[in-house]
């Protein structure tokens, strides 16, 4: 087993403007992962460092490019999930999801820094929110209008322990309405992690991520003895068949093989491993080159 780092920027049709910002913005977010690792680290540490990296780039929607909602105000989801004991025991009280005022004041209760919300609005997330507010335009109801725009972005990752961890995190869709959650957030739909069989970063449109659990999906695949390539394209290929949904993903299972999937155009995406950075935008891409060369 070799420990793995794999992350994605977004599933959809990356704009040729931010292309190079999108393929760089990964690659140096999967080595990031892949230093803790390497250093002995363990794989939530690592998907949280990576999936942090992501949130601070303009060029994803999480974080600092978050796109808004219909009035034009920041409201973000985030999924973090291992399946282990000792981690476990690090969680405070017995809750897995917390949402509105009660995160923010749990977030505060363990010293996570606040930053000002406008702080997160970038020129390109207000443009298209503009853009999203003329007459005729979907307003974030639609896969048309999820997709093309920026990407949920998210990370997977096994350690040396063999522990598995999945971290996801998003903006949401254009011009949502005010309280929508989507999928990322849903355990079972935008990430799931068991050390028994594997973990998942789901993104997508995700009204239809959640009518099939994909990332819970695929592990159910992985349980019936698929590998993570055929699971994660069965999963895709069920979305899109049964909902008409499309997506993408990044797989793991707890012996470090790996997977980076996905029936939109594009998805932007890294992995590390053995000291190797894997990466890719079109389908069948493959791209590697030292994970310690210049990026």
């Amino acid at each position: 087993m070799f420990p793995v780092v794999v992350v994605h920027g977004g599933a959809g049709q990356v704009p040729k403007e931010r292309s190079e910002g999108s393929s760089l913005g990964v690659r140096m977010a999967a080595r990031a992962g892949y230093a803790i690792l390497r250093g002995g680290g363990s794989s939530m540490d690592a998907v949280v460092e990576a999936v942090s990296q992501l949130e601070n780039d303009p060029f994803f929607n999480a974080g600092r490019g978050s796109l808004l909602n219909i009035k034009g105000e920041v409201e973000m989801d985030a999924i973090v999930r291992t399946f282990t004991i000792r981690e476990k025991k690090k969680r405070r009280k017995n809750h897995v999801c917390l949402t509105a005022e009660g995160a923010n004041r749990f977030a505060r209760s363990v010293g996570v820094p606040e930053v000002p919300p406008e702080s997160l609005v970038t020129e390109y997330s207000r443009m298209c929110w503009a853009k999203n507010l003329a007459p005729g335009t979907n307003r974030g109801d639609s896969q048309m209008s999820q997709m093309g725009k920026m990407g949920t972005v998210g990370a997977v990752a096994v350690d040396r322990q063999g522990n598995v961890a999945c971290a996801t995190s998003t903006g949401g869709v254009a011009n949502k309405m005010e309280g929508r959650v989507g999928d990322t957030a849903c355990i079972g739909s935008g990430g799931y992690a068991d050390n028994q069989v594997g973990a998942v970063s789901s993104t997508g449109y995700g009204e239809a991520i959640m009518k099939v659990n994909l990332a819970r999906l695929i592990l159910f695949h992985m349980e019936q003895g698929q590998s993570v390539e055929a699971a994660s394209g069965l999963g895709l290929a069920y979305m899109e068949s049964r909902v008409g949904g499309l997506g993408g993903v990044v797989t793991v299972d707890p012996q470090g093989h790996w997977a980076a999937r996905f029936s939109s155009l594009q998805m932007a995406w890294a992995a590390a491993q053995k000291d190797t950075l894997h990466y890719g935008m079109q389908t069948g891409e493959d791209f590697t080159h030292s994970i310690d060369d210049p990026l």
